[in-house]
């Protein structure tokens, strides 16, 4: 008996770069894009059009590029959002907008200051308009969850009637449980007239740690569309996890009647790609992709999984990717190898000076460590697209002495607006005293909320990856360094924070509504 389709509707690109300092370049964001469609997901909500220019430029810039998956854009249930969004997706193969309003009592009170009748009528405009750009026109209700039933029949009769072809049930503040969350979906798809007509999706959040479950619920319920993020990324706890919701329908077939067009051997990939341009750290226990998702540690299951690997097993580690870093280049790779490495990974080069120079740190990179990976590459090319513009501050040079027994001290010599400053700074470790030191140049004023870690592979000669997020007054950043020299990596980390922190322009504005 053949499946049914599960529709995977990602929204890394929009909801996801909601979290805060996770905002992404136009660059990262196609990087992204490009390897959500070589994963095969079927839609891509490639961000909020009338949030801002560069938000509508890098949904045009992704239209244009992606060939496989929908291309989609956020629009609010009015006129001006829902031109943006048409207009930015216009390039696509295959274009969908996707509008909302909110349907609980309280939103449509206290937010929205609008009548139930008002907010039908606005949602049925709001089809009209997004129909004049393309067929393909999702609807959500804000808040459904904690909307009433009967209006959530009534506003879905009218939008389906619209032409709205997708209608999607938020879970917008992770309230729900769910087997009431799935009593919810299956209730609207007996009672709305015209149910069968349409896809019906669900867009859970994960405030109870339940996004994934009540995602898997309103499935098993009659949902043939998902949305999620990579590594469940998004605002407060995040969305649902794509990866956890991929794999649980594929390992247990015995208990859903659908299946995704997924190549889960392109999950582990997404997942490191999305958390190094976002500079949002996989916990090493999180489900598919965390570090431990595959290890054991207990004797007892050691010795069951190499007697029979399904005795703790459920899926393979590399059904999913892990084991796909494969050594792709080495110190005598050449300058066309590593041309061709790039393009397969999904990153355009802008110019030959920027390959040169780009081959050149490579070159230097490989001098350092034996082995690069694709990771070491994704690292290199994430430095490589920060341009002399955006480098208001540039480390030049580092000397730091740590002695037990005495106070660690860093001299750096710093480019400021062109200008070269040599400063140096005492601290309680090697990495506080070259924060301290930068900041005595900086005086930015800001405050450090988070310091994090991560080798990029395995090895002792490894390129250690530095997230640092700051945060001055309502802005949140985040700043990211690699290098085989972990003390490097953290000045190059907090340099680069503070650049996104000086120029307005490196990032795309935050998105500022959500379902």
């Amino acid at each position: 008996m053949s499946k049914e389709h599960l529709v995977i509707f990602d929204t890394t690109l929009r909801d996801g770069e909601q979290s805060p300092g996770a905002s992404m370049t136009r660059e990262e964001k196609l990087r992204i894009a490009r390897q959500l469609e070589r994963m095969r997901v079927d839609v891509i909500e490639a961000g909020f059009a009338a949030a801002s220019n560069g938000d509508f430029d890098s949904i045009r810039s992704i239209a244009e590029a992606i060939r496989e998956s929908t291309v989609c854009s956020l629009a609010r249930a009015n006129e001006n959002d829902i031109r943006r969004a048409g207009e930015a997706i216009r390039p696509a193969a295959q274009g969908r907008i996707h509008t909302f309003i909110a349907t609980s009592p309280i939103h449509m009170e206290k937010k929205l200051r609008m009548t139930p009748d008002q907010v039908v009528e606005q949602a049925v405009k709001a089809i009209g308009w997004a129909r004049e750009y393309t067929d393909d026109v999702e609807f959500s209700a804000e808040d459904a969850g904690r909307s009433e039933v009967d209006f959530l029949c009534r506003i879905f009769e009218q939008v389906i009637k619209a032409g709205a072809k997708t209608i999607n049930v938020p879970d917008t503040v992770g309230y729900n449980l769910p087997e009431q969350f799935g009593s919810l979906i299956r209730t609207l798809i007996e009672r709305v007239p015209g149910a069968d007509k349409v896809v019906w999706s669900v867009h859970c959040h994960n405030d109870l740690g339940l996004a994934v479950a009540n995602s898997l619920a309103a499935v098993r319920m009659g949902a043939r569309q998902v949305e999620c993020t990579i590594n469940g990324l998004g605002e407060r706890a995040g969305n649902a996890s794509l990866e956890e919701v991929v794999m649980a329908v594929r390992t247990r077939a015995d208990i859903f009647p659908v299946e995704t067009h997924i190549d889960a051997t392109q999950i582990v990939p997404a997942s490191r790609l999305v958390s190094q341009v976002t500079g949002y750290p996989v916990q090493p226990n999180k489900a598919i992709v965390g570090a431990n998702a595959f290890a054991h540690e207990s004797g007892i299951h050691q010795d069951g999984v190499l007697k029979h690997r399904e005795t703790y097993e459920i899926m393979r580690a590399e059904d999913v990717g892990w084991g796909a870093n494969k050594l792709v280049l080495g110190k005598l790779s050449g300058r066309n190898a590593f041309r061709a490495r790039l393009q397969e990974l999904g990153i355009e080069v802008a110019s030959e000076e920027q390959l040169n120079h780009a081959f050149a740190r490579f070159k230097e990179l490989a001098d350092k460590k034996h082995e690069i990976f694709d990771e070491d590459l994704h690292a290199l090319m994430s430095d490589e697209a920060v341009t002399p513009a955006d480098e208001y501050y540039k480390l030049l040079a580092s000397r730091v002495h740590s002695e037990t027994g005495e106070v660690p001290l860093a001299a750096l010599t710093l480019s400021v607006g062109g200008a070269e400053v040599k400063v140096e700074s005492s601290g309680s470790g090697p990495v506080d005293a070259a924060f301290k030191a930068i900041e005595q140049v900086a005086k930015s004023g800001s405050e450090l909320l988070l310091y994090s870690v991560n080798a990029i592979t395995t090895g002792t000669d490894a390129q250690g990856e530095v997230t640092v997020r700051l945060s001055h007054g309502e802005r949140v950043v985040n700043g990211q360094g690699a290098d085989t020299d972990i003390i490097i990596a953290s000045a190059k980390a907090y340099i680069n924070a503070l650049n996104r922190l000086h120029s307005n322009a490196v990032r795309l504005d935050p998105q500022g509504e959500t379902v």
